[in-house]
């Protein structure tokens, strides 16, 4: 965990030491070595494993590799001095009071006046850590939890203690939102927190619920996953990943800690968990835990699932609910939850059941762990994946109709519901002029929930900014002569709606604007190109019609490009294929972070025909210099898309060329990217922004290139590296990028490669193999080689 946090802050560029204890004791290695106990590498020997570790780990801690040479290693015996030279230091020892005071009395010694401390506890109370201390060190300490894996979790919990300036407060809540990435939440000093005391009752009401309701493990992992907005892992495979002693230790610590919980029996710990623990199947850390992985004789590998009744493993069986099909149609999780309650079977029963509990505990946690019913949705949502908190959910299913479920099992919601019924309040949230508010509990009114103004949330200016709308996007005025283009078709992906939508947004902003956005709050930005609708006018062999839907696609990112207003591309998560080439041809970059994107349509039988194999043949001219090694340069970028990179990190985009430094920015916090990528839209259009002149001097390197790039994919085939269609698709790639067959280097203009690209692309759809890798990825959705 430590290390995990250590390459988080790397990651946004701050300088970290990184200590640990000193072993007690040599390895075989080291006493074959000669090493003794005072040998530096020895002393550091448990820091420097932890590091490497994590940086080794997938996904990574860590943005980009180059990264980890912010963090400086030592120990906690040679190095403490050097904590006084921080300006913020964090504890992650192990969950022991004893240990974490005597560990802040030796940091006491070293840290500087004013220096922020505070310790990454998930349970152990604030009030009790800082006894002993001097007044500056109570007055700059606190908890803050952070939640792991630290790169990908957002949920940052600010804790304070009884002497907690309100200054050090305030600061770590800007600095966890602006710079960490995160949505700090402020929680009171209660056993868990807020997370950590919701997440365990849901999880732990499930594992008694699952028993009740005489219920298979992926029954409850079907329910509990992405039909409701959770993630893919649902409950119990995630349980396996994050550990199940993890989970038991909280839940004990809330069973002592919590004596006066009206669900305290709940954090009790089923029979079947109690074996399970006693057997060490602990999950994956272990090698089996709810799911186990089996390798047969033949090497092939398969999945058993933990029979709860029997405690075996057993195959897995296919988990299906009349009541799931009735949400197939319906795209938006918060639309799905009045259908799933409302279900005859045992998946309504379960989620009737579920729900009721979950809306009873949260309403009764406050006031104990927070005044203010948004941070417990915040908390829920950035720590746990969820895609509605608790109180969303309810707001979706209505507020009177989730009390009567609730009453239906036995529960009664806090007094603070009714009075909110009673005051005229209808839902814990509203939306007025694009502000999300939130019901306010001493003030008895709908209040504004702070911090959004460094936000812009389409979900709530959609409706009231919208100036144009078809089937696969809504363009909405984000204000300041700025326009914003969402895509809302299925996965985002572009098909001609989608580019008649940006050619109309663009027409707009030429006419009546300043700029212009392409952003999304979806899940992915784009998946890339409807490949359905290529699939069928390939079968269909339509290919007039497809020749002229690709070379809309090639003419619409032109149009990106060569527009008299500025375009600005915000991409998130999964951008690929077609997603990737708009970012290419915008003017500028805002992405996310967490940005995977990159050229993947060698996956289906394709190369890049939207424009994407030439933008990556034009950026390697860019790079030549004089007397530099040309076909290098080539090489790399040919290489990025003959082998569908993806980048991990907005950050490794810089090293494929997808994003350009200089000119590209990464923003860390999501929730700000839209609103910062407004802000360079409305700056280029300020500073005078003029339509660029159409390049026409690419140099391409003909025969010599093209030479270098069959002789590679000849070698490549020959070792069984790629198959023969893989050839066959490389080679019409290394065309592309050679420019053709040329005797010589030649200077050419777009034009000319996007028409090379468009023909290659449409030859391709010809080919048997192609249009059996198209219909693999519609079918299975994962890549086939053939």
């Amino acid at each position: 965990m430590g290390s995990g946090i250590a390459c988080h802050f790397a990651n946004i560029g701050v300088e970290v030491l990184l200590l640990d204890i000193v072993p007690r004791e040599l390895t075989d290695k080291e006493k074959k070595k000669g090493l003794s106990l005072e040998d530096k590498p020895v002393r550091n020997r448990l820091v420097n494993e932890s590091l490497q570790t994590a940086l080794k780990s997938k996904p990574s801690p860590i943005y980009h590799q180059d990264f980890a040479k912010r963090i400086k290693t030592g120990n906690l015996e040679d190095d403490i001095s050097k904590v006084s030279e921080a300006d913020w230091i964090i504890e992650v020892v192990v969950e022991r009071l004893d240990i974490k005071k005597q560990v802040f009395e030796n940091l006491e010694k070293h840290r500087k006046p004013g220096t922020l401390i505070t310790s990454n506890t998930s349970g152990i109370p604030i009030k009790f850590m800082n006894e002993g201390r001097s007044d500056d060190f109570k007055k700059h300490f606190c908890g803050t939890h952070f939640f792991n894996p630290a790169r990908y979790l957002k949920l940052f919990e600010i804790i304070p203690g009884p002497d907690t300036s309100e200054e050090v407060l305030d600061f770590l809540n800007m600095y966890g939102e602006k710079f960490l990435g995160k949505t700090s939440v402020v929680a009171k000093d209660t056993p868990a927190f807020i997370g950590n005391r919701i997440g365990i009752f849901s999880i732990m009401s499930l594992f008694h619920t699952v028993k009740d309701m005489d219920m298979s493990i992926e029954e409850v992992d079907k329910l509990t996953g992405p039909v409701i907005g959770r993630p893919k892992s649902a409950t119990f495979r995630t349980v396996d990943v994050v550990g199940l002693d993890t989970l038991v230790h909280v839940a004990n610590g809330l069973y002592e800690g919590v004596p006066n919980d009206e669900q305290h029996e709940l954090f009790k710990l089923p029979d079947f968990i109690q074996t399970m623990m006693d057997n060490k199947w602990l999950g994956s850390k272990t090698g089996q835990g709810f799911y186990k992985k089996i390798k047969n004789k033949d090497g092939s590998s398969e999945i058993k699932s933990l029979d709860l009744n029997t405690l075996e493993y057993r195959d897995q069986k296919k988990a299906s609910f009349a009541t799931l099909e009735l949400t197939k149609t319906i795209d938006k999780v918060e639309d799905r939850f009045k259908v799933l309650i409302n279900g005859k079977d045992k998946a309504g029963e379960f989620y009737r059941k579920n729900f009721a509990s979950l809306f009873a505990y949260v309403s009764n946690r406050i006031p104990e762990i927070t005044d203010e019913l948004y941070k417990i949705d915040d908390a829920m949502k950035a720590g746990f994946g969820w895609e509605q908190g608790p109180f969303q959910i309810w707001d979706a299913i209505g507020v009177e109709k989730g009390i009567e479920l609730m009453k239906a099992e036995g529960y009664e919601p806090a007094a603070w519901v009714n009075e909110m019924l009673e005051s005229g309040s209808k839902s814990f949230y509203s939306v007025k002029e694009g502000n999300t508010y939130y019901y306010d509990i001493p003030q008895k009114k709908q209040v504004k929930v702070p911090g959004q103004d460094a936000f812009i949330i389409l979900d709530n200016i959609r409706e009231s900014k919208k100036v144009f709308e078809n089937s696969g996007v809504v363009v909405e005025d984000l204000g300041d002569g700025i326009l914003n283009v969402e895509f809302r078709s299925k996965m985002n992906s572009i098909g001609g709606d989608v580019l008649d939508g940006i050619n109309k947004a663009i027409d707009m902003a030429e006419k009546d604007y300043q700029g212009l956005v392409v952003a999304n709050n979806g899940k992915n930005f784009s998946v890339g190109a409807n490949i359905g609708m290529i699939f069928m006018m390939a079968v269909e062999q339509e290919y007039d019609e497809l020749n002229m839907a690709i070379k809309y696609f090639q003419d619409t990112m032109m149009r990106m490009r060569y527009s008299s207003i500025p375009t600005v591309a915000a991409p998130h998560s999964m951008t690929l294929g077609g997603g990737c080439e708009l970012s290419l041809h915008a003017d500028k970059v805002v992405a996310s972070a967490e940005t995977y994107i990159g050229l993947v349509e060698f996956g289906v039988g394709v190369i890049p025909g939207g424009g994407g194999s030439k933008e990556m043949t034009r950026r390697a001219a860019q790079t030549f210099g004089t007397n530099d090694v040309e076909l290098n340069r080539l090489r790399e970028y040919f290489l990025a898309i003959g082998m569908a990179k993806v980048s991990t990190s907005a950050y490794e985009a810089y090293d494929t060329g997808i994003l350009q430094k200089g000119k590209d920015i990464v923003v860390v916090n999501p929730n700000r990217q839209l609103a910062i990528a407004k802000k360079h839209a409305l700056l280029m259009a300020e500073n005078g922004y003029t339509q660029p002149v159409k390049t026409n001097d690419i140099k391409v390197l003909g025969k010599q290139a093209l030479g270098m790039f069959l002789v590679g994919t000849d070698s490549m085939y020959a070792g069984k590296y790629i198959s023969e269609h893989d050839k066959k698709i490389a080679n019409k790639l290394a065309y592309v990028m050679a420019g053709g067959d040329l005797s010589e280097a030649t200077y050419v203009t777009e034009q000319y490669l996007l028409d090379l690209e468009r023909e290659a692309f449409l030859s391709l759809t010809g080919e048997r193999k192609t249009l059996e890798r198209l219909q693999h990825m519609l079918q299975k959705g994962k890549p086939l080689r053939n």
